[in-house]
C-alpha cells in the first residue's frame, strides 16, 4: 500500500510538470513587443534606404547591401523575443527531425514516380469515356425526348 502511494505520489509530480510544461504562457511581454517594433523599423529604414539611394542615383550593390543589413539586423533583434526563440527552437527540432527521415532511392522513386502517371492516365482515360456517356445521353436521348 505505501509502494502504490508513493508511485501514484511520483505520478501526480510528474503529471503535474509536464502539465505545467503544456499549459506555458505563450504570451508576449512588453519588452518583446518593442524589440519586435524595433525590428520593423530596422527593415523598414533598409528599404527607405534603398529608395532614397535609387534617387540620388547609387550603385545598385550599395543600394543591395543596405537591404540585405537591414535584414540581417532585423532578424538579429527579432531572434532575441519570446517568439524568436521559439522559433529558433522549432527550427533545430525540424533539423534533428530531418536527420531520422529515410528518403527513397532513386530507382523507387522513378518506379512510384511511373506508377502515378499510368493512375493518371488511366483516371483521365475513364472520365473522359465517362463524360462522353453522359454527354451522348444528355444530348442524344434526354433532348429528342422533350421535343
Amino acid at each position: 500500500m505505501h509502494r502504490n502511494g508513493r508511485l501514484a505520489g511520483v505520478r501526480s509530480i510528474r503529471m503535474t510538470r509536464m502539465n505545467t510544461k503544456a499549459e506555458q504562457s505563450k504570451a508576449t511581454s512588453g519588452a518583446d513587443i518593442g524589440k519586435l517594433a524595433l525590428a520593423v523599423l530596422v527593415l523598414a529604414a533598409g528599404i527607405v534606404g534603398y529608395t532614397y539611394l535609387g534617387n540620388i542615383g547609387a550603385a545598385s550593390p550599395l543600394r543591395l547591401i543596405t537591404v540585405i543589413v537591414a535584414v540581417v539586423v532585423s532578424l538579429a533583434i527579432a531572434a532575441f523575443t519570446g517568439p524568436g526563440r521559439r522559433a529558433r527552437h522549432f527550427m533545430a527540432e525540424s533539423q534533428f527531425e530531418m536527420r531520422k527521415v529515410v528518403w527513397p532511392t532513386r530507382d523507387e522513386t522513378i518506379k512510384t514516380t511511373g506508377v502515378i502517371i499510368l493512375v493518371v492516365i488511366v483516371l483521365s482515360l475513364l472520365l473522359g469515356l465517362i463524360d462522353l456517356i453522359l454527354k451522348s445521353v444528355v444530348l442524344d436521348w434526354l433532348l429528342k425526348l422533350g421535343s
